[in-house]
């Protein structure tokens, strides 16, 4: 069965870090690309970044710079490594794959994770 499980959220102050992890069961993770999608309270979900079966990265402009997306293969797993981070950074975060090996294709609806909250507050 398919399974997209996020972690490593939490309350952080405002220039803090957090790295999130996106581990994949199910299916083999190097095949697809993935992407980090966010939705903050009374918004619509939003893309983050994305990085295909190579390794090639892309990122929203309010992000660029401070986030990386990488991938470990061999554990199956996607990262969000999140810097210097700012209160409009709250949000709920969610991983998916696409359908896929590049970042063009469309996300695979049945691959959402419960998504991991992340806080940034003084």
């Amino acid at each position: 069965q398919l399974q997209l499980v996020e972690s490593g959220g939490g309350l952080v102050q405002p220039e803090g870090s957090l790295r999130l992890s996106c581990a994949a069961s199910g299916f083999t993770l190097d095949r697809y690309a993935v992407g980090w999608f966010r939705q903050a309270p009374g918004k619509e979900r939003e893309g983050v970044s994305c990085i295909n079966s190579a390794g090639s990265t892309n990122y929203a402009d309010s992000v660029k710079g401070r986030f990386t997306i990488s991938r470990d293969n061999a554990k199956n797993t996607v990262y969000l490594q999140m810097n210097s981070l700012k209160p409009e950074d709250t949000a709920l975060y969610y991983c998916s794959r696409r359908t896929g090996s590049n970042c063009y294709f469309p996300t695979d609806v049945g691959s959402w994770g419960q998504g991991t909250q992340v806080t940034v507050s003084s």
